[in-house]
C-alpha cells in the first residue's frame, strides 16, 4: 500500500547553541534515517520542500501498522506534525469504475 506522508511544523531553534544541538542530534540522524528508508525503498521519493522546515514522501508499507511503526524510526516523529494520506492504486480505481459502469449499464436495460 502505498502514503503520501508529509511533515510539517518542524522545531525551530533560538540560539546557535541550540541550532547545533538539534542539528547534531535530531535533524541530520532524522535525514540519514529517510535517505535509508529511500535505499531500502520504503519510501519511493520525495524531499524537503525548499525554504520550509517541511518534507513530504510517498512511503510503501504492507498496512497502517507497519507504516506506523516506519515513521517512528525517524529521530524527529515526535517533533513533528504527521500527516499521513493513504492512496488507492490507479488499475484498483480503473478496476471499480469499470465494475460501477457494468452494474449502470445492466440496470440501464
Amino acid at each position: 500500500m502505498k502514503y503520501l506522508v508529509s511533515g510539517s511544523d518542524a522545531p525551530g531553534f533560538a540560539t546557535p547553541e541550540d541550532a547545533l544541538e538539534l542539528l547534531e542530534k535530531v535533524v541530520l540522524p532524522s535525514l540519514d534515517a529517510l535517505n535509508r528508508l529511500q535505499a531500502e525503498k520504503r519510501i519511493l521519493a520525495g524531499g524537503v520542500i525548499v525554504g520550509e522546515r517541511e518534507f513530504v514522501f510517498v512511503a510503501e508499507a504492507e498496512s497502517n501498522e507497519k507504516l506506523d511503526r516506519m515513521l517512528r524510526e525517524i529521530p524527529f516523529w515526535g517533533m513533528v506534525k504527521w500527516e499521513v494520506i493513504p492512496l488507492e492504486g490507479f488499475d484498483t480505481r480503473a478496476a471499480e469504475e469499470r465494475e460501477m459502469m457494468a452494474r449502470l449499464k445492466k440496470a440501464k436495460k
